[in-house]
């Protein structure tokens, strides 16, 4: 059954995408003249489509948008990072913002193209130096009244467990002087597991948006949200390096 419903999900998320894959074409001149770095039409059929691809397969319980920034407000979103789910999971927090994603996401059929047009940002882990654009991208987004949303963890875990964050996502924050908002995922895991994509369980997954974390250093941003995401998970949760840092 697990297998039957993933394949059902990524035939509705293709079918989904491909009439906002030419509605986002048709908009791409006015956002470009209009609203070039927040692209905020193009954000609105990215959560139509994240929404309508979810709502059949399961169910997204929040808690904690009192938490968010004003919509008008610049801001590093950062999240644990567990599963493909988490791309469609986390357009739920009804605010606009660019995900970093890794390049190969971008060449997916239709998906991929979306995210272009959308001005999503892409980053190669393997290269120093796409690092370094991504990171100067990001910084010119959040000047421009952009926000990004990272998964600094580097990629999916592949235990299920959070572990130590890395600094970029952190260091963008300081610099640019916004707050960073950290976001708890829990349940995408357990829903359609890291090496398990072809199978889908049903169920719940619960976000948890925790209060944001005022501009100051680098490295005291990143302790702050690593602990806040920390917080919204059961200790079994938590890989050694984060449960060494909650527990000092």
């Amino acid at each position: 059954l697990a297998v039957l419903r993933a394949f059902f999900f990524y035939v509705v998320t293709f079918a989904v995408a491909t009439p906002i894959l030419l509605i986002l074409l048709l908009q791409l001149p006015f956002v470009l003249l209009f609203d070039k770095h927040r692209r905020r039409a193009q954000h609105v059929w990215n959560t139509v489509w994240a929404r309508l691809s979810a709502w059949p397969f399961y169910r997204v319980e929040m808690t904690g948008l009192e938490h968010l920034p004003p919509s008008d407000c610049a801001a590093v979103y950062v999240a644990n990072h567990q599963s493909f789910l988490d791309i469609t999971t986390l357009f739920h927090i009804r605010r606009d913002f660019k995900f970093i994603s890794k390049t190969s996401n971008f060449l997916i059929p239709i998906i991929g193209w979306t995210m272009y047009l959308t001005g999503h940002v892409k980053i190669d882990r393997m290269d120093s130096r796409s690092q370094m654009q991504c990171l100067k991208e990001c910084g010119d987004l959040l000047s421009s009244g952009a926000s990004v949303l990272f998964f600094p963890e580097g990629t999916r875990s592949k235990d299920g467990k959070l572990h130590a964050f890395k600094k970029g996502a952190f260091s963008v924050a300081a610099k640019r002087k916004v707050p960073v908002v950290p976001i708890t995922l829990q349940g995408t895991g357990e829903l359609m597991p890291v090496g398990a994509e072809g199978r889908l369980f049903s169920g719940t997954i619960k976000v948890r948006v925790h209060p944001a974390v005022p501009p100051s250093q680098a490295v005291a941003m990143m302790a702050a949200a690593q602990a806040a995401v920390a917080s919204g998970l059961p200790r079994d949760k938590l890989g050694p390096d984060v449960l060494r840092a909650v527990q000092s």
